[in-house]
C-alpha cells in the first residue's frame, strides 16, 4: 500500500507569480479590519480576523501510538508518547456577538508542547510547541489568494448584507460569485460559492460531536496529506447536550461545552489521510473533498480531555491571549498550496496587531501550566 501513496517534492505546489503581490493587500485587509473592530467589534477589544468567538479553552493531553505504519509514523508521529496539550474551541466567523448570527462553522485549534524540532516561524523557532487550526468541514470556499481578497471583504462586511434582508443575502451570493464584478463568466467562482454554502449548512451541535479537518494539504514526513481531529465513538455516545437551538439563548455553543467537561472526561481520534492520486486529491484546489475510498483516515494520535473546569471570565481572557496558527509547526508537517502559504503571515500580522492593540504580551508558553497562569 505504502507504494501507492505520493511521496512529497516541491512541485506538488503551484507557483502563482502574484502571490507576493496580493498577499500584501489581504494582510493590509487584515490589519485594518483588526484595528477597527476595537469599536465595531462590540467587545472593546481588538478581534481575530477569523474565529474571533472563543468557546472554551480546554487542558489536554495527545498520545502519540506506538506501531504505526512506517508511512503514517512520520514526523512527530514517529516517536510515541505523550505530550500536554491545549485546545480553543470557536466559532469561525470573525465577528463576536449571539450565537444566532455567527453560523455554525466552528474550529478547533490545538497545540501541543514539549515537540521537538525548529517550527517554520521565523521569528519563534525554539517555542517548542506544535499547532493544528481546524475547522468543522472538510472543504474550504477559497482556492486562491486572488480570489481570497474579494472573498475576505465578504466576510468582513456579512453583517452589512445580511442586515437588509433577502436582497442582502441575494446580493452577497451574486457577490461572491462573481468575484463582485471582477471575473469573467467562464471564470466565477462557481466552486468556491457551492463549498461555502456546503459549510453555512452544518447543523449546530456541541462542539464535542463536530469533526474538524485541516482542510487544506500538509507534509507528512515523505509523503502528503489531509489531517482531522475526530471524536472517540464512545465518548461521542456519552454527550448529553447534544443538538442546539441557537434561537433558545445568545450563548448555546459555551455553555454546553462547559457543562459536559464538567460532568466528564472526553476523547478525540487524530487522524491522517494520505494522498494516491494529485489528480483525484488536489493540493491546490481546497473544494475538493480528498474521496476516502482512495485512501482511509489512519489515527495516528489520541487527545485526550480530562474532566475539568473552563468557566469564568478569567478563563476567557486567558483564551484571547494565545495565538495559534498552522504554521507552528515542524518542516515535516510544512502547510501547503497558495492559500495555506498565505495563512503564514496573514495570521503572523494579525496576531502581532491584535495583541499590541490589546495591550498583551505576544509570547509563546512554554507549557499548560504557564498558559493558565498556574
Amino acid at each position: 500500500m505504502a507504494s501507492q501513496f505520493v511521496r512529497y517534492t516541491p512541485d506538488v505546489e503551484d507557483d502563482d507569480p502574484h502571490f507576493e503581490k496580493n498577499l500584501q493587500s489581504v494582510i493590509e485587509k487584515t490589519e485594518s479590519y483588526v484595528t477597527e473592530s476595537v469599536k465595531a467589534g462590540g467587545t472593546g477589544q481588538a478581534l481575530r480576523d477569523a474565529h474571533a468567538k472563543g468557546y472554551g479553552l480546554v487542558r489536554g493531553q495527545v498520545e502519540v501510538l506506538d506501531g504505526l505504519p512506517e508511512e503514517y509514523a512520520q514526523g512527530i508521529y514517529a516517536t510515541p508518547g505523550t505530550h500536554d496539550a491545549l485546545v480553543r474551541f470557536s466559532n469561525g466567523s470573525p465577528h463576536a456577538g449571539a450565537d444566532a448570527r455567527l453560523g455554525s462553522a466552528t474550529g478547533l485549534a490545538l497545540k501541543m508542547f514539549d515537540v521537538q524540532g525548529p517550527t517554520l516561524l521565523e521569528d519563534e523557532p525554539d517555542s517548542g510547541t506544535f499547532d493544528y487550526a481546524l475547522i468543522n468541514a472538510p472543504v474550504f470556499f477559497c482556492n486562491t489568494v486572488e480570489h481570497y481578497l474579494f472573498i475576505q471583504e465578504l466576510f468582513l462586511n456579512t453583517s452589512a448584507y445580511f442586515s437588509q434582508g433577502r436582497a442582502g443575502v441575494h446580493r452577497f451570493y451574486a457577490d461572491f460569485v462573481t468575484g463582485k464584478g471582477t471575473l469573467t463568466q467562464d471564470d466565477w467562482a462557481w466552486d468556491e460559492f457551492l463549498a461555502y454554502l456546503s459549510l453555512s449548512r452544518i447543523p449546530p451541535v456541541n462542539v464535542l460531536l463536530s469533526t474538524f479537518w485541516t482542510m487544506g494539504a500538509v507534509r507528512h514526513g515523505d509523503y502528503i496529506a489531509k489531517v482531522r481531529v475526530a471524536p472517540d465513538p464512545h465518548s461521542a455516545a456519552a454527550v448529553v447536550r447534544r443538538s442546539l437551538d441557537t434561537a433558545s439563548a445568545p450563548e448555546v455553543y459555551r455553555p454546553a461545552l462547559e457543562a459536559e467537561l464538567l460532568e466528564r472526561p472526553y476523547t478525540f481520534h487524530i487522524q491522517v489521510q494520505l494522498c494516491t492520486d494529485l489528480e483525484l486529491m488536489p493540493v491546490e484546489d481546497t473544494t475538493v473533498e480528498w474521496p476516502e475510498k482512495l485512501s482511509p483516515f489512519v489515527t495516528v494520535a489520541t487527545l485526550r480531555l480530562p474532566q475539568q473546569d473552563i468557566s469564568g471570565p478569567e478563563h476567557l481572557a486567558k483564551m484571547d491571549a494565545l495565538s495559534f496558527t498552522p504554521w507552528r509547526t515542524t518542516a515535516e508537517h510544512a502547510p501547503l498550496g497558495n492559500i495555506m502559504r498565505a495563512r503564514k503571515e496573514v495570521y503572523r500580522r494579525s496576531s502581532i496587531e491584535r495583541h499590541k492593540l490589546n495591550e498583551q504580551p505576544r509570547t509563546e508558553p512554554r507549557s499548560v501550566d504557564e498558559a493558565l497562569g498556574l
